[in-house]
């Protein structure tokens, strides 16, 4: 029973320590269009948005609209370029769609709306494989994406961005405590 008393604090800070790591595991969620949302108000380019992304397998993608006015479509490529919405892979209408990215290559997007993929409201998710990211993009896929999934809240960066400069600093950190506790 001594040995649990004295190691509290030991076993709190290891608690501590483990609990950022888990923290670390969830990818990163983005709004798609940032501030202006899923719309058509605002020629938000939404090709740009994409192309300034780096996706991976494990983050989120948030449509946020009125859904009075705008819906999401999964869709295929050939759907995708021919703004075709009448078959999607999935459809989601709440008007804050949270939907997780589970495998890699392009994921198509587009609002059912007559005339507002015409106008330029979809969007090309294309997450690629991490050791591929030095290769020419891949051509386009169809993979389907889940359900809308509840996510939780958005982190600054990619855990993969932030694991190599951090991580070594927070357990350098945590062992300095840790035996200073003894």
């Amino acid at each position: 029973m001594d040995f649990v008393l004295d190691n509290r604090p030991k076993m709190a800070l290891l608690f501590l320590i483990l609990a950022s790591f888990v923290q670390l595991s969830f990818g990163v969620t983005y709004k798609v269009g940032d501030s202006a949302g899923w719309t058509t108000i605002g020629n938000v380019d939404y090709k740009l948005w994409a192309a300034n992304k780096t996706f991976q397998v494990g983050d989120t993608i948030v449509f946020k609209y009125n859904p009075q006015f705008h819906n999401v479509m999964q869709v295929t490529h050939a759907e995708y370029q021919s703004c075709n919405a009448s078959s999607p892979i999935a459809t989601h209408t709440t008007g804050n769609d949270s939907i997780a990215i589970t495998t890699h290559g392009h994921h198509f997007f587009l609002c059912g709306v007559p005339g507002h993929c015409q106008a330029g409201q979809k969007v090309d998710i294309n997450v690629l494989r991490a050791s591929s990211s030095a290769s020419p993009n891949p051509s386009p896929t169809s993979s389907p994406i889940p359900a809308v999934t509840s996510v939780p809240a958005p982190s600054p960066s990619h855990a993969s961005y932030w694991l190599p400069s951090k991580i070594g600093i927070v357990m350098a950190v945590s062992l300095v405590l840790l035996f200073n506790f003894a």
